[in-house]
């Protein structure tokens, strides 16, 4: 998925010495025991960063469909909530707000194709999306951003919404993990239930 890479299984093992030295140049590492973590920190030492990330039930039966789109009618009067479509993919204020809306896609087009996504516009540039980062065969990864300057305004929680109503109705389920407190406390009011944070490992092997 990206930049991300989960290991798990005999950290002692040779082939895991080889996945852990062979990684793309930025890498988070999610690893589950103490073992792993003591694995991560040896091999790359002085070049990773360890941090939380939070993880939530992924329980449909949370996310109230009734309340999640009562919360489409809280748009404020200047703005516009559209489905990203081939224009909007291909505007650069989408991209400026967030390189991974679609970054894990093969192209504009082949998001087009078999992502989701939603985005809220203010005279006619993308301020706040919230798509598909990544997806699967029963569901999606979310990526959700807002303009700094359009921020406190609810936007990121219409947007969202817009897209978990529209995975119900694909019979996906909308996947949350959370990068921080903020995405933590969005999730929370759209209805996810934080099951744990977990340590990631940022490993920057760049030069």
């Amino acid at each position: 998925m990206g930049i991300f890479v989960f290991y798990a299984g005999n950290p002692n093992a040779e082939e895991a010495d080889q996945l852990l030295y062979n990684l793309p140049e930025f890498t988070l590492a999610i690893v589950k025991t103490e073992e792993w973590k003591r694995k991560v920190e040896t091999v790359h030492k002085g070049s990773f960063e360890k941090f939380q990330r939070f993880e939530f039930y992924k329980n449909p039966n949370h996310l109230d469909r009734i309340r999640i789109k009562n919360n489409l009618n809280q748009l404020p009067e200047e703005y516009e909530l559209k489905r990203i479509d081939l224009n909007i993919a291909k505007d650069p204020s989408l991209h400026e707000l967030s390189e991974d809306f679609i970054s894990q896609f093969n192209s504009v087009n082949d998001f087009i194709d078999r992502g989701i996504g939603f985005a809220v516009l203010h005279h006619g540039e993308v301020v706040c999306g919230a798509t598909s980062y990544s997806i699967y065969d029963d569901g999606i990864e979310f990526e959700v951003a807002t303009h700094h300057d359009h921020r406190r305004k609810g936007l990121a929680t219409v947007a969202a919404s817009a897209l978990i109503l529209e995975c119900f109705n694909r019979g996906l389920y909308p996947s949350w993990d959370g990068a921080n407190m903020e995405s933590v406390k969005l999730a929370e009011k759209l209805g996810y239930i934080l099951n744990e944070p977990y340590d990631t490992y940022f490993i920057d092997q760049g030069d």
